[in-house]
């Protein structure tokens, strides 16, 4: 799989948005579960990531990242952005929005969480392991600063 840049979205109205991204881009999500939907789209390459955030708030930007075809692409990205200076936070095995996933993250000098990739297998679950961040409920705007 070629990599593919990936936005996710905190919006208010689940449904809404999936209709508008299906009309917009004219494909059905990808993976649609409570309180989350993504879109693989072909053209333009993008992974579009929805998540249900608070009624009546604005949309707004959850995170952004890069998908990779292999677990080795996001140790090759780890490697890259430690030799850089970056300093990387590795996951590997952790179930996130729906997916197992390994994956790397770095912060842009706004605060902007970035995410290196792959997705291993689907899950059952929107959150990954215990006392992470991923995905977790609007409430917590801190913890929204880090999502899958």
């Amino acid at each position: 799989m070629p990599s593919r840049v990936q936005l996710a979205l905190r919006v208010p109205d689940l449904a809404g948005s999936v209709a508008f991204y299906t009309k917009l881009f004219g494909t059905e999500p990808a993976k649609l579960r409570d309180g989350y939907a993504n879109f693989a789209i072909a053209e333009p390459p993008l992974k579009l990531v929805l998540i249900e955030g608070a009624a009546g708030e604005a949309t707004r930007l959850d995170h952004l990242g890069v998908e990779v075809g292999t677990t080795e692409a996001v140790h090759a990205a780890t490697t890259r952005l430690s030799e850089v200076g970056l300093a990387p936070d590795v996951e590997n095995d952790t179930t996130c929005c729906y997916a197992l996933q390994d994956k790397v993250w770095v912060h842009g000098p706004g605060r902007e969480p970035w995410e290196v990739y792959v997705v291993k297998a689907d899950a059952d679950a929107l959150t990954k392991r215990q006392g992470s961040a991923c995905c977790a409920a609007p409430a917590d705007p801190a913890a929204a600063s880090s999502c899958c």
